[in-house]
C-alpha cells in the first residue's frame, strides 16, 4: 500500500521537489500577523490554552532566531508571541542556550517551556524537513504554520520524523490552521504527522490539514501508554493517509467536523481502552475509517451524524474489529466544553475553504460558511521601543467593595500581602510567586459585582497579560482577556471573587482590585 501511496504522490509532489532543488522559497497567501481567535476544544479546559498573550512580539526567519526569542527570555515561562515568516529548515536552524530554553540544532524545540506562540505571518512559514518537538510544556500555540517532509530515517533527521510531536507531561497545546504533509510512508523516511505520547493531554487541533503520509499521527505510543488524552480534532482535512487518523491509546479523544478522504488501510483507531467521540464527520472513498485494528485490546466509540461516501469495511477478525458497515455506538463520552457541529453533508466545503496555513485563519459558526475572524488584538509595539506607559484606569462611580473586605489567593512572593490588593493604597501591592498566580476579595455574605478594577504599581505598569476573573464560589469564568484595567460581566451575587493571572510580561505588581455593583 505504502508503494502506491508513493506513485500516486509523485505527480503531486512534482512542484514541491523542484522548489527544494532550486532553493525557491514557497509562499502562502497574505496571513494574519497574530492569533484571531481562541483556542477550541479540549485546549479550552485544565485552565485554557493563551500561548503568549501578553507578552512580547517578535519576528523571527530563521530557526535559529525562534530559538533566540526562546533563550532570550526573562525566564521559561515568560509569554510570548514569536511571529514567522519564510522557509525554517536545517541550514538556518541552530542550537541556543539560555535560561530560560533548552533547544537542539535538528528540530524547533520548546522544551521545558511555557506561554508561548509560534504564528507564520506576512507570506507564510514553512519548515522544511525540520519537526517541531514539544517536551515537557504547557500552554502553546502553534498557528498558521506549514511542516513538510521531517524524516526519521534518510537525511536529514529531525524530530524522530515527526512533524508535530509532543511528549512528557505536555499540557493544553493548541494547534491551527496548519498544514502538515509527508511524502509518503515509513519506507521512504517518515513517521506521524501529529503525535501525542507519554502523559500529553488537553490538546486541540483544529482547521488543519494533513496530508500523503503513511501515518496521521497517534495518541500514545504503546498500549501501555494509556495516560495521553483529552484531545480534539475538528475541521481538519486528512487527505490520502495510509492509517492513524489518529492511532488513540486509553484516554479520551472528540473528532468532530473532520474530512477524511483517501483513508488507504484504516481511520480512527480506537484501542486500549480508548473512547473516541465521532460527531458529523464526512469520510469519503475510505477503507476501515473508524474501529479497533492490529490489536485484540478493544476501545470504543460513540457515533452520530456522520457520512460514509464510499467507504468499504473489513470482515472482523482476531486482530480486527471496524465499527461499519453501519457504525452504531458502544460506549458515551461526555465532552465538557461547548461546540457547534457543521451539518456533515457541508464539510467536505467547509473544510477545504478553511483547512491548513494561509487560509486568513477563517472558521466556520455551524453555518457552513466560512467566517474572517477580526483581530482584537493591537499591532504590536516594535520590540526595540521601550514600552508605553500604560495609564491608569478610570473606575466607575459607586463605593469600592473591596475595601475593608477579606483577601487571600494561591501564592505571594515574599514581602507583599494579598491584602494590599484591597486597601485603597497604591503603593502596597501583591506579587504571586512568578509571573502567574491569582488574588482573590471576599466578603461574609452574598455581595453583587459587576465591574472589576485592575491597578499595577507605576513600576510594573504593563506586565500582567491574560487573566480570568472567576466566580470564588463556583469557580465559573466570568470574564478574561489581557492586560490590567476596567472589567465587566452581568452583575453576579458572591461572597468571592478571584483575579487570576495566567500570563505576564515579568512579576506583576497589582497594587488594587476594586470591586463595584455597578
Amino acid at each position: 500500500m505504502r508503494r502506491r501511496v508513493a506513485l500516486r504522490l509523485s505527480a503531486a509532489l512534482g512542484t514541491l521537489a523542484l522548489a527544494a532543488a532550486t532553493g525557491a522559497v514557497l509562499t502562502a497567501p497574505e496571513a494574519t500577523a497574530a492569533v484571531t481567535a481562541g483556542a477550541t476544544g479540549y485546549a479550552t479546559q485544565n485552565g485554557g490554552t493563551t500561548g503568549g498573550a501578553g507578552g512580547r512580539t517578535v519576528r523571527a526567519t530563521t530557526g535559529t532566531a525562534i530559538h533566540q526569542a526562546l533563550c532570550g527570555r526573562a525566564a521559561a515561562d515568560t509569554p510570548i508571541v514569536i511571529e514567522v515568516e519564510g522557509t525554517i529548515n536545517h541550514g538556518n536552524t541552530t542550537k541556543v542556550s539560555g535560561g530560560s530554553c533548552s533547544t537542539a540544532a535538528d528540530k524547533i524545540e520548546l522544551k521545558q517551556v511555557s506561554n508561548i506562540t509560534i504564528v507564520g505571518v506576512g507570506s507564510g512559514a514553512v519548515f522544511d524537513q525540520l519537526g517541531i518537538h514539544i517536551r515537557e510544556s504547557s500552554n502553546i500555540i502553534i498557528q498558521n504554520v506549514t511542516v513538510r517532509n521531517v524524516k526519521k530515517s534518510g537525511s536529514p533527521l529531525s524530530n524522530g520524523g515527526d512533524a508535530i510531536g509532543m511528549e512528557s507531561d505536555v499540557r493544553n497545546v493548541w494547534v491551527d490552521h496548519t498544514t502538515l504533509e509527508a511524502s509518503g510512508g515509513e519506507s521512504e523516511g517518515y513517521d506521524g504527522l501529529f503525535d501525542m505520547k507519554d502523559n500529553t493531554q488537553y490538546v486541540t487541533l483544529s482547521y488543519s490539514t494533513l496530508r500523503n503520509s503513511g501515518r496521521g499521527g497517534l495518541i500514545g505510543s504503546s498500549e501501555s501508554d494509556v495516560s495521553n488524552g483529552y484531545i480534539t480534532f475538528h475541521h481538519n482535512l486528512y487527505e490520502n493517509i495510509d492509517s492513524r487518523a489518529p492511532l488513540l491509546r486509553g484516554g479520551t479523544a472528540h473528532m468532530y467536523n473532520n474530512h477524511y478522504l483517501s483513508l488507504n488501510e484504516s481511520g480512527i483507531n480506537s484501542r486500549a481502552g480508548a473512547k473516541a467521540r465521532v460527531d458529523n464527520n464526512y469520510f469519503e472513498d475510505s477503507k476501515d475509517v473508524l474501529g479497533t485494528f492490529y490489536t485484540d485490546q478493544a476501545g470504543y466509540w460513540q457515533v452520530s451524524g456522520n457520512v460514509y461516501d464510499n467507504v468499504t469495511w473489513s470482515a472482523p477478525g482476531e486482530d480486527t474489529d471496524p465499527a461499519g458497515p453501519d457504525p452504531e455506538s458502544n460506549t458515551t463520552v461526555n465532552i465538557p466544553y461547548a461546540y457547534t457541529l457543521d451539518q456533515a453533508s457541508c464539510v467536505p466545503d467547509i473544510v477545504r475553504q478553511t483547512a491548513g496555513a494561509g487560509k486568513g485563519l477563517k472558521v466556520s459558526d455551524g453555518s457552513c460558511t466560512p467566517q474572517t475572524p477580526t483581530d482584537p488584538t493591537p499591532d504590536p509595539t516594535d520590540p526595540t521601543d521601550p514600552a508605553e506607559p500604560t495609564p491608569g484606569p478610570t473606575a466607575p462611580g459607586g463605593t469600592n467593595l473591596s475595601l475593608g473586605a477579606g483577601a487571600d489567593g494561591s501564592s505571594k512572593a515574599s514581602g507583599t500581602s494579598y491584602g494590599h490588593v484591597r486597601d485603597g493604597d497604591l503603593g502596597t501591592y501583591w506579587s504571586p510567586n512568578g509571573t502567574t498566580g491569582s488574588v482573590s476579595v471576599k466578603w461574609g455574605s452574598a455581595t453583587t459585582v459587576s465591574t472589576v478594577v485592575v491597578r499595577e504599581t507605576t513600576a510594573t505598569a504593563g506586565r500582567i497579560g491574560s487573566w480570568r476573573v472567576r466566580n470564588g464560589d463556583t469557580g465559573a469564568v466570568l470574564a478574561s482577556g489581557s492586560g490590567a484595567g476596567v472589567i465587566t460581566f452581568p452583575a453576579t451575587s458572591l461572597r468571592k471573587i478571584t483575579f487570576e493571572i495566567t500570563g505576564a510580561g515579568g512579576t506583576p505588581q497589582v497594587a488594587e482590585v476594586e470591586t463595584y455593583a455597578g
